[in-house]
């Protein structure tokens, strides 16, 4: 994944009952592609914009004295110009900036936004870009990644040639920034169809995504490769005809290995010395109860080359999962649950839609997108065991109440004092979502 940046840990992209994935209309003007959208295991990619205003007040922290931790809303966002419903993880830029995407806002089809400290203690946020449809719309769980020379890369779902999506670059020009659209979705035959997440990018500058679906077949995985010509796209990985969806970015290792989920198997795609790639099935989940299912978090690899994710069901309460998958002899891996959410009954979290995050002493944090005291999602802590073999003990850092934040469907990112920073996709003064602190 894209490496963050200095003073950041590793970030490796409505209540009760069990939410299904839904897919909103474009934002205004863009042409209707698929109106509504069912897929069993994966959480919600957009309610309707009318979420009630619920509270007249600018919520610029909220603690609660049953919580030991403190909730700051860095940003509420306003619906219109500024954007709304932000679905990506933040991405620092080493100087105290985070950048994002939100799905909606800006011109009607989605923004990507800065938001900086400011002299007064507060944040400014900046739109960088706003997306007109023709160049992309509707960022979905896309966050972006910077390459070395400060270009932001990242994703939309719609929008583009054939409204099938779009790759994009946006490059600093003068006091703005330029969008330039490196490859448009569904134009050639066999191409993926609306990409979803964020994107990785290799030594070499290729970058990596996935393709929630593809032409006649499930979710895809692209690379696309720079030239002097432009950007050159290539499917690299497709199941076939009956093939599940995709909703989880991917990871990449140092051996330049990349690690992926579907809603059924967690695959490597590992580089064959040619120019290809070989695809291998590391685990398959089983519909069962007590075993997680509908992958949606993007995997996270720790330094002992072990895998981290998320179901958004499964477990014994069948609400999602944290799991391990550990490298053994002769290409087995074996398979953990590290915990099973048991839901807002029990004050616990439940559907997690995004992976997590590692801090130095091995903990893993991340958010549910619902559950928690008030059902509108959590941020999470899993204190790893001291002993070998114990259990993660859980750990609920904060339950949103819709004033701060409502459906954290986003990763979380971590600084080097143990901050956590992330953005929920609704709520917050106006509706329209937040970037949040939790603080330690």
């Amino acid at each position: 994944m894209h490496s963050p940046e200095a003073g950041f840990e590793s970030r490796l992209n409505a209540s009760g009952g069990s939410p299904s994935r839904l897919s909103a209309t474009p934002g205004v003007g863009a042409p209707h592609i698929r109106a509504f959208r069912e897929c069993v295991g994966a959480c919600a990619i957009r309610r309707a914009l009318t979420l009630a205003v619920v509270s007249v007040l600018l919520l610029l922290l909220a603690s609660r004295p049953a919580q030991a931790q403190t909730l700051a809303v860095l940003h509420n966002f306003a619906g219109g110009s500024d954007g709304s419903d932000p679905e990506s993880s933040l991405t620092p830029d080493g100087k105290g900036n985070f950048y994002g995407t939100t799905y909606a806002g800006g011109l009607g089809f989605g923004t990507v936004f800065e938001l900086s400290p400011n002299r007064n203690g507060g944040w400014n946020e900046t739109v960088l870009y706003s997306f007109t449809s023709a160049d992309g719309a509707n960022p979905v769980d896309a966050y972006v990644i910077f390459d070395s020379a400060g270009n932001l890369y990242g994703t939309t779902y719609y929008g583009g040639t054939s409204q099938s999506g779009v790759v994009f670059e946006l490059s600093p020009k003068g006091t703005g920034w330029a969008e330039t659209v490196l490859h448009n979705f569904g134009v050639n035959a066999g191409d993926g169809l609306y990409p979803v997440n964020g994107l990785i990018m290799d030594a070499a500058g290729n970058l990596y995504g996935t393709t929630e679906i593809g032409y006649g077949s499930g979710g895809t995985v692209f690379e696309l490769s720079p030239s002097e010509s432009g950007w050159t796209e290539q499917v690299i990985y497709n199941g076939g005809v009956n093939a599940p969806d995709y909703f989880a970015g991917l990871a990449m290792d140092a051996a330049g290995n990349i690690f992926g989920v579907n809603e059924q198997t967690v695959f490597e795609l590992s580089p064959n010395g040619s120019g290809g790639w070989i695809p291998t099935v590391i685990h398959t989940f089983p519909r069962q109860d007590g075993v997680g299912e509908g992958q949606d978090g993007t995997p996270v690899l720790d330094q002992a080359g072990n895998l981290y994710g998320t179901t958004y069901y499964g477990g014994v309460s069948q609400q999602g999962t944290v799991y391990k998958l550990s490298p053994g002899k002769n290409g087995k891996w074996s398979y953990k649950i590290l915990h099973a959410f048991k839901g807002p009954l029990y004050g616990d979290g439940s559907y997690p839609c995004a992976g997590i995050v590692f801090d130095k002493a091995g903990d893993l944090y991340g958010t549910t997108s619902n559950g928690g005291k008030s059902r509108y999602g959590t941020v999470f802590e899993l204190i790893a065991p001291v002993h070998p073999g114990a259990a993660y003990k859980e750990k609920v850092l904060w339950s949103f109440n819709n004033t701060d934040g409502l459906e954290p469907n986003a990763g979380l990112i971590l600084d080097s004092a143990g901050n956590l920073y992330g953005t929920t996709s609704a709520g917050g003064s106006s509706g329209y979502g937040v970037v949040f602190e939790v603080t330690p």
